[in-house]
């Protein structure tokens, strides 16, 4: 009896850890889905940045905190691209200048898509005039790289800088560097604007 016995608690032992092996399983693959759910919530599908929800909370997020610099861009005649060369060859267009962007901006950048073909970077902490630096090195980037378009025409990208104070909000930011964009697009594109207030100040560049 005392063997049966044994053998039983033995059985019952190896049978609990087997659950408890599985429950540990179990419960880390849950996290992994939210893990994964959390980041499609997020980021962009095609090309992995922050969706524009997410950009919009962290520029709130730090503007609570501390000062930061906003910059808006958008590809200059994309539209072009995806009616000569279809939508695939767009694509490609988009992530190149994704990847101009991440091998370009500082690390504690956020870069994010907020719209088809324009991007807002996220810059914590950061000068009006480092910004503008920084957005200048992104538009050279965008401008040297080859894109290998069917018709070997180049791609360049408009670009509008703001600097917010803190306690202000993504709309104050976005506003102001919109408007420069704007500028940037009527003064004949692939240039660096930067809003100062209401003031607005073009950055020299070579087209």
């Amino acid at each position: 009896a005392y063997e049966r016995l044994l053998r039983e608690t033995r059985r019952l032992v190896r049978r609990s850890d087997r659950a408890e092996l599985e429950m540990t399983l179990l419960n880390q693959r849950l996290q992994d889905l939210a893990t994964e759910l959390e980041y499609r919530a997020t980021h962009d599908p095609l090309t992995g940045v922050l969706n524009r929800a997410a950009i919009i909370e962290r520029v709130n997020q730090h503007a609570q905190q501390q000062d930061l610099a906003l910059i808006v861009l958008d590809i200059d005649h994309f539209k072009r691209v995806n009616d000569s060369f279809g939508h695939p060859v767009g694509d490609t267009v988009i992530l190149g200048v994704v990847d101009c962007l991440q091998t370009t901006v500082p690390a504690n950048a956020h870069i994010g898509r907020v719209g088809g073909e324009e991007f807002t970077v996220l810059l914590p902490q950061r000068e009006a005039q480092a910004s503008e630096q920084v957005a200048q090195a992104m538009r050279e980037a965008i401008e040297s790289r080859e894109f290998k378009l069917p018709d070997g025409s180049r791609i360049t990208a408009s670009f509008g800088v703001s600097h917010l104070s803190r306690g202000g909000c993504f709309d104050d930011a976005y506003g102001l560097a919109d408007e420069a964009l704007y500028v940037a697009k009527r003064g004949g594109r692939n240039q660096v604007v930067r809003a100062a207030g209401s003031v607005l100040h073009p950055i020299a560049c070579s087209h």
